[in-house]
C-alpha cells in the first residue's frame, strides 16, 4: 500500500508563497496520477490541481489556476504544490493522493495522506 506524507504547510500573510511536498513510500508511485485537494463548505474533498503520471497533463480549479503549480519529480518519489499569491480562502488542509487515472473528483484517487495545514492571513 502507498504511503503519502505532506509537509511544507504554515503561516503565511496573503500574497505570499508556500511549497506543499507529498512524498511517497515507494518508487511505484511513477505509475499514478496525483492530486492536490483540501475541504470546502458543502464538500469535504475539493479538487485543486492534478498531474498525470509523467507529468505531462495537469488540471487546475479555477479558484486556483494561475496561482499555484503542480509539479513531480518521479525520481524522488515527491509531488509539489507550489501555492503563490494566496488569499485567506485558501486557507485549509491540504490533502495529497494517487490513483490510477489522472481527474478532478477525490473518488478516483485510491491512496491519501494525512494533510498539511495551510493558514493565510489577512
Amino acid at each position: 500500500q502507498v504511503q503519502l506524507v505532506e509537509s511544507g504547510g504554515g503561516l503565511v500573510q496573503a500574497g505570499g508563497a508556500l511549497r506543499l511536498s507529498c512524498a511517497a513510500s515507494e518508487p511505484t508511485i511513477r505509475s499514478y496520477a496525483m492530486g492536490w485537494f483540501r475541504p470546502a463548505p458543502g464538500k469535504e474533498r475539493e479538487f485543486v490541481a492534478a498531474i498525470s503520471s509523467s507529468g505531462g497533463y495537469t488540471y487546475y480549479a479555477d479558484s486556483v489556476k494561475g496561482r499555484f503549480t503542480i509539479s513531480r519529480d518521479n525520481a524522488k518519489n515527491t509531488v509539489y504544490l507550489q501555492l503563490d499569491s494566496v488569499k485567506p480562502e485558501d486557507t485549509a488542509v491540504h490533502y495529497c493522493a494517487a490513483g490510477s487515472v489522472v481527474g478532478r473528483y477525490s473518488d478516483m484517487y485510491a491512496y491519501w495522506g494525512q494533510g498539511t495545514q495551510v493558514t493565510v492571513s489577512s
